[in-house]
């Protein structure tokens, strides 16, 4: 029986399948040579639904298909007889005109959240048409092998992987490790595509955020070398750096938040206290700030290689059974030691396991952090070392301060929190 909430329903779905043809209309509607515009798409949202109800109604399929044909065939139909100006073949607005009829099938259905943000993401990818056709243009083979073999190790490795505890400790979950491979992964690719898209001339603030998402050490270590060279340039590449170890703590926060929600507010109170004076340490030195020539890029690896991955994974898995063993037979004293010490050269490992410790109920939260903390402090010691010995006394003068005074926020907050 159709009830005065199911009409309210109902016109609700209407609604809303015409504000996403609105939403994707306005788009293309900017579009010189219309086919398809405000109006064109609205009524498609619509009709999406309607044919959905029809459906729905008569429990046949066929009229939800026959109206995607049309649309289809319309479209087609349209640039066939009267081709655009510009000799596209205006396939991009065949496929949105039909995407917005299946939109609008979806509302009908019962999956308005998923259909609103699926047209979000279809008007954003037409509106960034110059800015994505740019970005593909000056992806090199490199770049492209990149993205394909981070879809090796997301799409291919990780779903066959068995998700089974083995080894000493129980400690060992292939599928568990091959997914925080694939997350730093995916961290660091992020960061090293970001540096290739913005180069070299966009300044010291994008080149020390993005470096520190690839790999604050590489940053660190080509700067320190740069401002040896160059000494004139150590204000620039105190920056750098800087910005670079701050987005160490920044991504330890988000990785922590995806892997162990649980440990956010004591992980974060820490770490709030290194980035807050770490970022006023960095504001101080962008004042003096001098401009110059172009800035060098960090020289970072291909984070989704194979051998990579491997070998990430690899030390992943040792720390983890390390840190189990340690655990068991030193206590806290040997978790802390092995933290200091594998921290030198990489923080992600040991972070992930005790995040993983953590999550199995082997470590408690004051532990847990401790144990970050301690790593993250050995890591900025280390890279303290390269900016002494590599960057020489005026990189050293400059930035030392500011590491430091991101290393005491890390004990202050520590402190507070034990």
């Amino acid at each position: 029986m159709f009830t005065a909430e199911a009409g309210v329903d109902s016109l609700q779905a209407f609604a809303t399948s015409i504000g996403i043809g609105l939403l994707i209309g306005l788009e293309r509607e900017r579009q010189s040579d219309l086919k398809a515009g405000l109006r064109t798409f609205a009524l498609v949202g619509l009709l999406g639904s309607l044919c959905a109800f029809l459906s729905q109604a008569s429990d046949s399929g066929w009229i939800l298909a026959a109206g995607l044909i049309a649309i289809a065939a319309m479209m087609i139909a349209a640039h066939v007889s009267d081709p655009l100006d510009t000799g596209d073949p205006g396939t991009t607005s065949v496929i949105a005109l039909m995407i917005c009829y299946a939109l609008g099938a979806m509302v009908w259905y019962g999956h308005t959240s998923t259909a609103v943000m699926l047209a979000i993401a279809t008007t954003l990818l037409l509106y960034f048409k110059a800015e994505l056709h740019g970005i593909s243009k000056s992806m090199t083979q490199l770049d492209l092998l990149s993205i394909l073999q981070f879809g090796v190790l997301a799409l291919v490795i990780l779903p066959i992987l068995p998700d089974r505890n083995f080894g000493p400790y129980q400690a060992l979950n292939p599928q568990n490790i091959w997914w925080m491979v694939v997350l730093i992964s995916g961290v660091s690719l992020a960061g090293y595509a970001a540096l290739r898209v913005i180069g070299a001339q966009h300044g010291a603030a994008l080149i020390g955020l993005f470096g520190g998402l690839a790999s604050s050490t590489a940053t660190t270590m080509i700067f320190a070398r740069h401002a040896r060279a160059h000494v004139d340039m150590a204000r620039t590449a105190m920056v750098v750096i800087l910005l670079a170890n701050i987005v160490v703590m920044v991504r330890l926060g988000v990785v922590s938040a995806a892997v162990a929600p649980d440990i956010v507010g004591p992980l974060y109170s820490v770490l709030g206290c290194g980035i807050a004076l770490g970022v006023g340490a960095t504001l101080w030195g962008w004042r003096q700030l001098e401009s110059g020539s172009a800035l060098p890029m960090p020289k970072v690896s291909n984070p989704t290689e194979i051998k990579t991955a491997l070998s990430f994974g690899a030390l992943y898995a040792l720390v983890l059974v390390l840190s189990a063993w340690l655990q068991d037979v030193a206590g806290n004293q040997g978790l802390y030691l092995l933290a200091l010490a594998s921290g030198l050269t990489d923080v992600d490992a040991i972070t992930l396991s005790t995040l993983r410790m953590f999550s199995l109920d082997k470590l408690s939260a004051a532990q847990t952090v401790t144990a970050i903390t301690l790593a993250t402090l050995s890591n900025l010691a280390f890279k303290t070392g390269l900016v002494v010995v590599i960057g020489g006394a005026a990189l050293a003068r400059r930035t030392l301060p500011g590491l430091g005074a991101i290393a005491v926020g890390l004990a202050v907050g520590l402190g507070v929190m034990t």
